[in-house]
């Protein structure tokens, strides 16, 4: 069978279900039990966001040996791997007391991060599809942009029903029970259904790889659009229901909104897919990074009608949502496809370091100047990164 049937295949629709499963357990359960958390544990903003952000820190670290990995042909053990060490430090995380447990267990989710997330998938679905990778990852980021609908709504009420530490518990068991086959599975088949790669193991990246991305024309714009994107969202994100019941929407109507930021993500990727053959890569960019900036002010206008926090999580969510499908695509066109894995893994390590901060620094900002402070800083990095864009685009035209 052709990478175009295997991309369509049963394969990565079993992907795309664990990556929904493994975002909603590993990457929104902080948003989505923050404040149950904080109040039972009696930690300020700083203390809870240190776990996330050291988790990060260390998926940025890791994210260039992934991609080798990937590179090698071990995608999706890889994949299984992370998914497996990620039950195991969720459940760790459920008994926690102190806070150096907390942060233990953080850490282990961010090599799990590492493995089994975004990146490495679509690694892998690039190195066994090639060209028709692209339908593929829009395919599993369609499924896996409802993983904060699930996430929210899902831990409010295993919360409410058995306590934040039974919600967590029954996160770590969702990753064993679930994704770990899920991974397994949807990577044999693709594998059974594609012929081996052309750039097999003995053309696997090695410690070059990483400077031959470094050097390569456009890298250094490529990962600030993609660092200041990532401080952006999650600076907001990480904190969305408690910032939405500050601002006197009611908690029901906070967790609503924020669980309608997946559905966005998904609306947003349908938009791109119906006008991709009439809006390109560039476009669709600046369209994205418009999108984020006009949410911003948005945001800051919550307090005029709690209603405006569905603006805001529609807007900031299309937008997000479409560049998770722009960020392979725009690193394949600047840089190649060959060892795609550990340059991919190279260029986003600033954006995961930016991502992994940004919880911590989102609560320093709303402790000190508040909300105002945060949409200032989120209308300043939306500059940032349009003014980012704006010179990537002229070296690529003078290139």
């Amino acid at each position: 069978m052709d990478g175009a049937a295997a991309a369509r295949g049963r394969g990565v629709w079993a992907l795309a279900l664990g990556q929904t499963l493994s975002y909603a357990a590993l990457f929104y359960i902080f948003a989505a039990l923050v404040r149950p958390w904080q109040q039972a544990l009696g930690w300020d903003k700083a203390a809870m966001a240190a776990g996330p952000t050291l988790a990060l820190l260390i998926a940025a670290g890791l994210a260039p040996l992934a991609g080798r990995l990937v590179d090698r042909g071990r995608g999706p053990e890889a994949m299984v791997l992370g998914a497996a060490l990620g039950g195991c430090a969720l459940i760790w995380l459920s008994r926690v007391e102190g806070h150096a447990a907390y942060l233990g267990a953080w850490a282990l989710i961010g090599v799990a991060n590492a493995a089994a997330l975004y990146e490495v998938c679509f690694a892998f679905l690039i190195r066994r599809l090639g060209p028709h990778a692209r339908p593929a990852i829009v395919r599993v980021t369609l499924v896996a942009g409802f993983a904060s609908t699930l996430a929210f709504p899902a831990g409010a009420l295993l919360e409410a029903a058995f306590g934040w530490r039974a919600a967590v518990a029954i996160a770590g068991g969702v990753m064993l029970g679930a994704v770990v086959p899920l991974h397994a599975w949807g990577g044999r088949e693709i594998r059974r259904l594609t012929a081996a790669p052309a750039t097999g193991p003995a053309r696997a990246a090695g410690p070059g790889g990483f400077a031959r991305a470094m050097r390569a024309p456009g890298f250094w714009l490529l990962a600030a659009i993609f660092a200041i994107v990532g401080l952006n969202h999650w600076m907001v994100i990480a904190f969305l229901v408690p910032i939405f019941v500050e601002q006197g929407v009611a908690p029901a109507k906070a967790v609503l909104a924020a669980s309608t930021v997946g559905p966005a993500q998904v609306a947003g990727r349908l938009v791109l897919m119906r006008l991709e053959n009439r809006i390109g890569n560039a476009a669709a960019t600046w369209a994205t990074l418009g999108a984020m900036a006009v949410a911003a002010g948005v945001l800051g206008a919550i307090g005029l009608s709690p209603w405006l926090v569905f603006a805001y999580t529609v807007l900031q969510g299309a937008a997000m949502g479409v560049m998770t499908i722009l960020r392979p695509v725009l690193i394949a066109d600047a840089l190649g496809p060959e060892d795609y894995g550990a340059v991919a893994g190279a260029i986003q390590m600033p954006g995961l370091v930016a991502s992994a901060l940004a919880p911590t620094l989102a609560a320093l900002i709303l402790e000190g100047a508040g909300l105002s402070g945060l949409v200032a800083a989120s209308l300043g990095l939306s500059a940032a990164a349009l003014i980012a864009h704006g010179l990537l685009g002229r070296r690529a035209r003078l290139g």
